[in-house]
């Protein structure tokens, strides 16, 4: 009786522990402030479905969302790449700024297959003061499917 009693308290103490040291890492991680980065974001123009892999056609929407309370940020670039690495559009003629909690989007329409399966954007932004970096995600949507890709930084300024 004595050992279940002590057992339960280690084991107690070793759920707190765990439950404290996950709440510091993901506190750690979401403080990493910057003031601009380079993001890969993954984008599928369309995916293969069935035996014989055949093409299914996806709308691919980019987007830009500014998770800083108090400070804007400045999109510089937004460049859209095939499935081999070719420049295919850049979306972004003149730098865009966004207000905090701003967001803004791009479509990559759903009969454009120019991206492939392997297309993805190259986002570049920049802020004159360091801010909680901003999520970037695609969304793909089509007849039979859809799924999103978060971006990965490249480059962190």
């Amino acid at each position: 009786m004595m050992k279940k009693k002590y057992f339960l308290g280690y084991l107690i103490l070793l759920i707190g522990l765990l439950l404290w040291t996950k709440g510091t890492a993901f506190a750690q991680e979401s403080s990493s402030l910057s003031k601009g980065q380079k993001v890969y974001i993954p984008a599928y123009s369309h995916i293969y479905t069935g035996n014989r892999q055949i093409p299914s056609l996806l709308t691919v929407t980019l987007s830009i969302r500014n998770t800083d309370m108090t400070h804007g940020i400045t999109i510089v670039a937004v460049d859209y790449y095939d499935t081999k690495g070719v420049l295919i559009k850049q979306y972004q003629p003149s730098p865009v700024f966004l207000k905090a909690f701003g967001s803004v989007r791009y479509v990559v329409d759903y009969d454009d297959k120019a991206g492939g399966s392997g297309a993805n954007f190259i986002v570049e932004w920049q802020s004159k003061n360091a801010v909680n970096p901003p999520i970037m995600e695609t969304i793909m949507i089509g007849s039979r499917s859809s799924f999103t890709s978060r971006g990965q930084v490249l480059i962190d300024k």
